[in-house]
């Protein structure tokens, strides 16, 4: 007879054919516990097929075993074989008493499915039947967090929190902090993040305790929890962003260059990382590293359009036509909607005495800057120079609409009268 060594073995040795061979020997002759434990760890192992069919062959022992129903049926979710599960839960009776945790299993699936409405009936009435256990009142309150309904997540973590309920593996003072967080009440989430850093200070909550902070305009105990965490774990990146960007609000700009300078020297492939860079380098002056940050950004992600618009930006600034359009007409040959840098180019071909193409970008920028009047303006005396009146006068016109109580629009339509 085939004995879990055996298994064991065929598993190490990735003989699929060997191990369903010695499956099939062994879950004949073999102990029904053993079998237990052996579906556990084939399940741990990721073997959830072969877990799956010691599970069913238990069953097919132990017809009236609800567990091993529920257990058959998690591992069958996690192989994506969902209408399998519901078949195998709807099988269990309403007087097993094991019925309650097949309606959480059942949750469990219709939350998966984003069916949330019948995951709240099958939690509901779970609750109905055991209203004291706080395990079914957490996966409520984790069900609402899902629904987008923080409050109500919120209220069930505070009961369970006044009735100092302990749940395994889980801090109720950091999931409050992170209901709150998830529904934008930063203040709120603020004092239980504290909370939950006296029982263990980690660097996801560390973390949560820095932007809920920064959130709420307290840039200088974000930047305190941030250095706390970048002391427990100094690769995680996020922390040395947020860092900078605290700095930045708090209009401390050469330590939050320093921030991002030492986050890009632990990830050096993070264009979010190299954007702020860019930009703060740009604010201070350091032109030539502040360009070559955004060009990191870019070369990254070639349709980075936030890198992309502020290096267009800032050459249009100074008028480095050239530059635009190099990088312009880079990313506009990729056919996505760029039309945000229409009107920059149409300048930089205007500067450059290209006035066909010039007219082309006006033109395209028009549809997407046509409530901005700073644009209409740049456009109707490109037009006047080019000797178009029709269309100058039309967005004349439109300028006036704009700005009824602006006379520079209706000096302008006197002038062509």
């Amino acid at each position: 007879m085939a004995n879990i060594e055996q298994i064991q073995k065929a598993v190490e040795q990735g003989d699929p054919n060997l191990l369903n061979t010695l499956l099939d020997d062994y879950l004949l002759k073999g102990d029904p516990d053993e079998q237990y434990g052996l579906s556990e760890w084939l399940a741990e192992i990721g073997f959830v097929e072969e877990a799956i069919k010691v599970l069913e062959h238990l069953q097919y022992i132990f017809p009236e075993e609800a567990q091993l129903t529920i257990d058959r049926a998690n591992l069958l979710i996690d192989a994506d074989r969902e209408d399998d599960a519901l078949n195998a839960l709807m099988e269990i009776p309403k007087d097993d008493e094991l019925y309650a945790q097949a309606l959480v299993t059942l949750a469990d699936l219709f939350q998966l499915q984003g069916l949330l409405e019948a995951a709240e009936n099958r939690l509901n009435e779970a609750i109905d039947l055991m209203p004291e256990e706080p395990l079914l009142q957490q996966a409520k309150a984790e069900l609402l967090l899902d629904s987008g309904r923080y409050l109500e997540s919120a209220k069930i973590y505070q009961e369970l929190e006044a009735q100092q309920v302990e749940i395994e593996g889980v801090n109720i003072s950091e999931r409050l902090a992170e209901v709150y967080s998830a529904g934008a009440a930063y203040e709120e989430a603020l004092p239980y993040y504290e909370k939950a850093l006296e029982d263990l200070a980690t660097p996801d909550v560390l973390f949560g305790a820095a932007f809920a902070a920064f959130q709420t305009r307290q840039y200088e105990m974000a930047v305190r929890r941030l250095d706390e965490l970048i002391g427990i774990d100094p690769d995680y990146f996020s922390a040395y962003l947020l860092k900078a960007q605290s700095y930045n609000m708090a209009e401390d700009y050469q330590p939050a260059y320093k921030a991002i300078s030492e986050g890009l020297a632990r990830d050096e492939f993070d264009k979010e990382l190299y954007l702020f860079a860019g930009k703060l380098a740009l604010k201070l002056g350091k032109v030539d590293e502040g360009v070559e940050h955004l060009r990191q950004a870019i070369a990254l992600d070639p349709e980075y359009m936030e890198a992309i618009y502020t290096l267009v930006s800032y050459f249009h600034a100074q008028e480095q036509d050239d530059e635009v359009l190099e990088l312009a007409e880079m990313v506009v040959e990729s056919g996505d909607d760029w039309a945000g840098l229409y009107p920059m180019v149409a300048e930089a071909y205007e500067r450059t005495e290209n006035y066909k193409q010039a007219t082309v970008y006006y033109e395209k920028a028009y549809s997407s800057f046509k409530d901005d009047a700073v644009f209409l303006k740049k456009y109707a005396l490109f037009l006047i120079e080019e000797g178009k009146r029709e269309r100058a006068l039309e967005i004349i016109k439109e300028l006036q609409a704009l700005e009824p109580e602006n006379p520079e629009w209706f000096d302008w339509q006197q002038s062509f009268e």
